[in-house]
Parts: structure tokens; sequence; C-alpha cells
């Protein structure tokens, strides 16, 4: 079973593999200037966006990438899981939902909310494991470039 933890500097290598696995696998090829972004903005304890790590016989397998917004719904907090990656080879081992409840142990302890994310509609592994740790929405999402 994977240990999750918070991400460090050590683990840019590891990371940015799986990072641009991740692109790959929904058909996005990031920047260097992307990744470097990313990269920076989960190294700056100043900034909203938080990343977690799914290691496992010393090798990290997959990452969480998170932050807090304001819910206008509660007038409180809530948490937006951004992206959730475990590599092919570690997919079935429980990493992914441990990385999700790592997100959700981070989100209780300071001051609790509602945890949501998306994923492709194809995605039909990811939702297995997310129709069993949480509840789908009737929410449709729509985007618009700007």
């Amino acid at each position: 079973m994977a240990e999750v933890r918070d991400i460090h500097e050590a683990d840019r290598d590891a990371w940015h593999r799986l990072f641009s696995d991740y692109g790959v696998f929904y058909k996005t090829k990031f920047s260097a200037a992307t990744l470097d972004g990313v990269w920076a903005w989960l190294m700056d304890a100043e900034s909203d966006v938080c990343g977690v790590v799914a290691v496992d016989l010393g090798e990290v397998v997959g990452f969480a990438h998170y932050r807090q917004l304001p819910d206008t719904f509660t007038a409180s907090t809530e948490w937006y899981l951004d992206d959730l990656y475990v590599q092919p080879e570690s997919r079935g081992s429980g990493a992914a939902t441990a990385l999700v409840d790592a997100v959700a142990e981070r989100a209780a302890s300071d001051g609790g909310g509602t945890l949501r994310w998306i994923t492709a509609a194809d995605n039909t592994a990811a939702q297995s494991v997310y129709d069993r740790i949480a509840t789908r929405t009737s929410w449709v999402t729509y985007e618009r470039q700007t």
C-alpha cells in the first residue's frame, strides 16, 4: 500500500515524469513553461495549489494537486482536486484512494467543507474508484476559452 505525503523538492523528476504522462493520458503535451509554472506553484508555500504524492517502496507512483476555494453556497470553504494520476503499473494498488483520502484529511483538518473533482466521461477506470469513495453528482461542466 502506498504512503501519501506532501510533495517535496526532491520529487521534481518523478513528478515531472508523472505529470507529463498525465497530460498524455488526456491528449495534452505540457510545455516546459507549464511544467515549470505548476511546479513553482507546488513549491511555493503561499500558492493556492498544493500537492501530495503516493510513494510505494521508495518510488513516487502518483500525485494529486488540490486547492481551497470559497464556497458561495455555504459562505465557507470547499476544496477542489485539480489533478490525480497514478502510474499504470500501480493502478489497483489503492494509491488513488489513498491520495483522495489524504486530500480529504488535509481539508478536514483545515476547516472541512466539500471536496469536488471532475474526470473525463470516458475515464471509466477512474470512475469505478470514485464511485466507491464519493458521490457522483448530476452537475454538467462547461468551459469557455477567453
